[in-house]
């Protein structure tokens, strides 16, 4: 069936998908009760070998547009040749863990009425699987030209965005295929140092937190990709000379006490928290150190 409006400009979902059965129907069914009905389902099977393919082919749906990858390869280069499918005047991403409010389009599309802005993103819940709760993310979030706030505290996320389609061509291939965890982060980050952005202030989306999560299992790689990140930026003055970018260093930092207090190094995770400013974080990592490991990572998460 096809509820398809043309008189509502046409928005392209990505989906990349290897092995997503899991959570695949929840994923889709949240795309298919959108209110906004113009939209095309962009399915990129990065070759699955479980129940994927039979999953998302068991949908009639003429808006939704199956796609089979000539051979695997990692998420952001997988990314990439989705987008190079898509028809829309923008586009969103949807991985096939997470889900969407049904008005999550229908509160975004009109905000690119606004011909400079080039990113809406929004307000998400995370749900923690093995926890069994629901938080938001953050409650207030900054629209306009952001680059400044982003830097000192990154807060978009994949399963909100929608991107004007013309401004994110400018960027050949929109996602850097040297990252394989920070591909978001780095899009965004250069998108801010061009154009609007705006945002919705209530959650529209749900990003799941499971023992499967590629952020969660890759704690050393988000590190190295940061680093390596930072060294990239000496090319984008605007950017590297921001009073704000220092902050990533903090960042790194962090992540690098969460990292080793994780593997249970407790020595080095000791030295590097000795190294951070007093603030509330640092007192919670010191926490950390007093706790059994198979308690770390949940508390750390909490």
């Amino acid at each position: 069936m096809n509820k398809q409006n043309k008189n509502q400009p046409l928005v392209s979902v990505i989906m990349n998908c290897y092995n997503g059965e899991t959570y695949l129907r929840e994923s889709i069914n949240s795309v298919l009760t959108q209110t906004y009905e113009n939209w095309e389902l962009i399915f990129w099977d990065n070759r699955s070998d479980d129940q994927s393919a039979e999953i998302f082919k068991s949908y009639k749906d003429q808006r939704l547009r199956y796609y089979y990858a000539p051979k695997h390869t990692p998420l952001y280069p997988a990314r990439n040749e989705a987008i190079k499918n898509a028809s829309g005047e923008f586009i969103a991403f949807l991985d096939t863990d997470d889900f969407w409010e049904k008005d999550k389009l229908e509160l975004q599309v009109p905000l690119f009425d606004d011909s400079e802005v080039g990113v809406v993103y929004g307000n998400h819940f995370v749900l923690n699987q093995k926890l069994n709760t629901k938080k938001i993310f953050l409650k207030k979030k900054p629209k306009g030209f952001i680059l400044d706030d982003l830097l000192k505290n990154y807060c978009t996320s994949l399963v909100t965005l929608v991107v004007r389609k013309t401004f994110l061509d400018n960027y050949k291939p929109p996602f850097d295929n040297s990252f394989h965890v920070m591909g978001d982060f780095d899009l965004m980050i250069r998108m801010s140092a061009k154009y609007k952005f705006d945002c919705v202030n209530k959650p529209i989306a749900f990003a799941r937190i499971h023992e499967k999560n590629q952020s969660l299992l890759q704690k050393s790689r988000q590190v190295s990709e940061l680093k390596l990140w930072y060294k990239k930026m000496a090319r984008y003055p605007n950017i590297f000379n921001n009073k704000n970018f220092s902050n990533i260093n903090n960042i790194i930092n962090n992540l690098e006490v969460v990292n080793l207090l994780i593997k249970n190094d407790l020595k080095k995770a000791r030295a590097q928290i000795q190294k951070m400013p007093y603030s509330l974080k640092k007192f919670k990592y010191m926490a950390a150190l007093l706790l059994p490991n198979n308690l770390v990572k949940k508390f750390i998460q909490s």
